[in-house]
């Protein structure tokens, strides 16, 4: 198995792309310390390492390390799949609005990373942020969405050049519409969850959503020994959507 014995943390792991990339993980033999929002750890594994908090917090977060020294030693793989959308017209949003999704999506990934690199083996470790397609293209409605996570594209870029040195690689993966949980429930706010479903598939070349199975495969690659001299990308996984 590719990660056999490999030690891995895994932001946003209880749901959508970070529970499947936490499931392939474990597939592939890593040894995972998980972490997310909600209080319980997955159910179908209660008995995994997992760690609920808010990644805003760097008390929390320098927790989160603790535990990975503790329970794991050093740490081969980080996947950060956590963040936070806000949606709405840029003159609309509110000063609060903008710097949770900043946070969320931006410096809490700082936090992670100054707290959790550190732990990294003598013989290197791969980060892979997962970032968005808006990240790379404008959408009307999702400017401070898009400054976020092209924010978090520029610093996976300035970590990977700043840890070359220690074969640290870091890289993105940039996924498009996903059908998350998040994503089912906010089509079904609309008046025709089905017909709004076909326009958004519409915009995209593939004409489909993603799964959160297929961004997890990129984020495998990524991560493992496969991609050892790729460092400072950004893979898309969007259906052609950033082609155009």
């Amino acid at each position: 198995m590719r990660l056999e014995n490999v030690n891995a943390v895994i932001t946003g792991a209880s749901s959508g792309i970070g529970q499947a990339v936490a499931s392939h993980f474990r597939r592939e033999g890593a040894n995972l310390l998980l972490t997310g929002r909600r209080s319980e750890p997955p159910e179908e594994h209660p008995d995994e390492l997992y760690l609920a908090g808010d990644l805003n917090d760097e008390d929390f977060v320098a927790r989160l390390a603790a535990r990975a020294a503790d329970h794991l030693g050093d740490v081969g793989v980080v996947v950060l799949c956590h963040g936070l959308q806000a949606s709405g017209p840029l003159t609309d949003m509110t000063y609060d609005a903008a710097r949770d999704v900043l946070h969320s999506n931006l410096l809490s990934s700082f936090l992670v990373m100054k707290h959790l690199m550190p732990l990294a083996p003598e013989q290197g470790a791969s980060m892979v942020c997962v970032s968005s397609r808006l990240g790379m293209v404008g959408m009307p409605d999702q400017t401070l969405y898009s400054a976020a996570k092209g924010g978090l594209i520029a610093l996976a870029r300035g970590a990977a050049i700043e840890w070359a040195p220690r074969n640290i690689r870091v890289n993105v993966v940039a996924p498009g519409l996903t059908m998350t949980p998040l994503i089912e429930a906010a089509f079904q706010r609309r008046p025709d969850p089905a017909a709004y479903q076909r326009l958004r598939e519409d915009s995209i070349p593939l004409r489909r959503l993603a799964t959160p199975e297929e961004v997890a495969d990129a984020v495998l690659f990524l991560a493992c020994p496969e991609s050892s001299y790729v460092t400072g990308a950004v893979l898309p996984v969007d259906g052609g959507y950033t082609a155009f």
